[in-house]
This record gives C-alpha cells, sequence and structure tokens, in this order.
C-alpha cells in the first residue's frame, strides 16, 4: 500500500513539473522609440523617447545613445524608471530629404534597440525682388518770344530722373539767350540771363533743386559774386557780381547744399571806345587852335 502511495505521489509531481515546462511564459512588451518632431529641415533639433526598454542590471551606465541612420550619433539621453526615458537629438547638417531612421540605443541593454523613422524636408528657396527702373523721356524744348535776328544754340541736358529746359527770351536791352550747365551732384540746374557780359553790365543767376531754404552761395575764381537764400521749392535767383574783371570764360558756382555750376564770357570792349577817342580829337585840335593864335599875335606884333 505505501509502494502505491508513493508511486502516486511521484506522478503527480512528475505531472506538474511536466505541465510547468509545457506552459510557455508570457513574453514581455516590446521596446518603442518616438520621434517628436519627426519631420523638419537638416539642422532642426527634436526629441526621441522610449518605452518598455530594460537595462542590463549588472550595468550602472545609464547613458542611452541617439543614433542617426544606425551609424552617427546625434545625441544623448538618460534612462529612467519603468523601462522609460528621453534625450535630445539634431538633424546632421548633410542630411538628405527623405526618411531616415532614428534608433535608442543603450550602452547597456537586456532588450532590443527601439528605432523611429524621421523625415527631412528640403530647406526653403529664397528668391531676390527684381527691380526695374524706368527713365522718363526727355521734354522738348521751347522758345518763346519774338524771333531773333541773331541764331542762338538751346542745349537741352538729361539726367536720370530730370530734365531740364531751357527758354530763349527777348528783351529791350541786348542780351544773349541763357547758358544751361548741370549740376556736379543732385538733381537741380544753374542758368545764367546771359551768354557772356561787358564790366558793368548786370548778370542775373537762378537755381533749382537747392535744398529748401537752405544758404546759397556764389563763387567765380575763389572770389564771393553774389548770395541769396532758397525758398521753400529749392529755387533761388540772384545778381552776380564780378569784383575782379577778367576777360574769358568764368565759371560760376552755386553751392546750396548741393554744388550748381553756371559760365559766362567776360569781355573787355565797351561802346564808350568811339566817343572817347571823339574827345581825344577834338582836345588836339583845340590845342592847336590855341597855339596857332599865339603865334599869329606873335608875328602881327613883331610887325
Amino acid at each position: 500500500m505505501r509502494s502505491a502511495g508513493t508511486l502516486a505521489l511521484l506522478g503527480a509531481l512528475a505531472y506538474g513539473v511536466a505541465a510547468l515546462v509545457a506552459t510557455p511564459v508570457s513574453a514581455q512588451p516590446r521596446a518603442t522609440a518616438t520621434a517628436s518632431p519627426d519631420t523638419g529641415p537638416a539642422g532642426a533639433s527634436f526629441t526621441v523617447s522610449w518605452a518598455d526598454l530594460y537595462l542590463d542590471p549588472r550595468c550602472a551606465n545609464r547613458t542611452v545613445q541617439l543614433v542617426w541612420d544606425s551609424g552617427q550619433v546625434v545625441g544623448t539621453g538618460r534612462h529612467g524608471d519603468r523601462g522609460r526615458g528621453s534625450g535630445t537629438a539634431t538633424v546632421p547638417a548633410g542630411a538628405a530629404p527623405g526618411p531616415h531612421s532614428v534608433t535608442a540605443r543603450p550602452l547597456c541593454a537586456a532588450t532590443g534597440s527601439p528605432a523611429d523613422t524621421f523625415t527631412v524636408t528640403a530647406a526653403p528657396t529664397t528668391t531676390n525682388p527684381v527691380t526695374t527702373t524706368t527713365t522718363a523721356p526727355p521734354a522738348a524744348t521751347t522758345t518763346t518770344g519774338s524771333p531773333r535776328t541773331t541764331s542762338s544754340s538751346t542745349t537741352t541736358t538729361t539726367t536720370t530722373t530730370t530734365t531740364t529746359t531751357t527758354t530763349t527770351t527777348t528783351s529791350s536791352g541786348s542780351s544773349s539767350a541763357p547758358a544751361t550747365t548741370p549740376s556736379f551732384e543732385g538733381d537741380g540746374a544753374l542758368t545764367l540771363d546771359k551768354d557772356s557780359v561787358q564790366p558793368g553790365h548786370a548778370l542775373t543767376a537762378t537755381g533749382t533743386g537747392c535744398t529748401p531754404g537752405s544758404e546759397v552761395k556764389l563763387t567765380s575764381l575763389d572770389e564771393d559774386v553774389g548770395a541769396t537764400r532758397a525758398d521753400a521749392s529749392g529755387t533761388f535767383s540772384a545778381d552776380v557780381e564780378f569784383r575782379t574783371v577778367q576777360p574769358g570764360r568764368h565759371v560760376i558756382r552755386a553751392d546750396c547744399g548741393i554744388v550748381l555750376v553756371g559760365s559766362v564770357d567776360v569781355a573787355l570792349t565797351s561802346s564808350t571806345g568811339g566817343a572817347t577817342a571823339a574827345l581825344v580829337v577834338l582836345f588836339v585840335l583845340l590845342g592847336a587852335f590855341v597855339v596857332g593864335r599865339q603865334f599869329t599875335g606873335l608875328f602881327a606884333r613883331r610887325t
């Protein structure tokens, strides 16, 4: 009886062991990794989080490397409790557009290294704006007043944005066509009411394009020949007086915030020359008459 009971107990134990061997152990959850965000251009930063990743209990290093395409380490993270952790990574500068693998690889792992996909987007293209400059056509030159018997040339000078028009006028006295010369800088012009003058004749300079309200200083041959002030529209008019009379062409500069330039010819010929010669002849004749009278009286007394 005892042998039969012993055999029965041993059989039950064997059955239990066989049942335990035949029953499979429940599998552990598979480790996962998630990239956030999962798209961006080269050089962008993103976060990789993992779960159900268990380290080897014999290893004390809890560092997890973030590997780009299973080769380049682009960041690191720290493993936490319960198989979780996260780290920050940066997309390589030379990464080509398209999907790439990002793997969370612990230095000491009891389970596999989870991975996720990061999609690299193309960098935006910058287009430089194109600026088009349109230049206005030159204005036509007009002539007013009665016809002149002497011919004169009219010059129209055109800058990038400003057109200067010269107008010929007549007056009661002798005058020449205005001379217009473009300024050294800025948009403006200096106009003289005569091409040539004689000593004592009036000469007027008119300018445009000056700084509104600025002082205007007129110079020629390093001497001051006039001064005034520009009005609110940047226009001025002033008399020109030469202190040193030298024959030839004189360059006149008007400094009014910008520099305007004009020129005029100065001639020393005068209409009073004929009158002076006539007076000289008259004095010579009078002198000869007086001397003749004296000689006639002398001869009369001797006789």
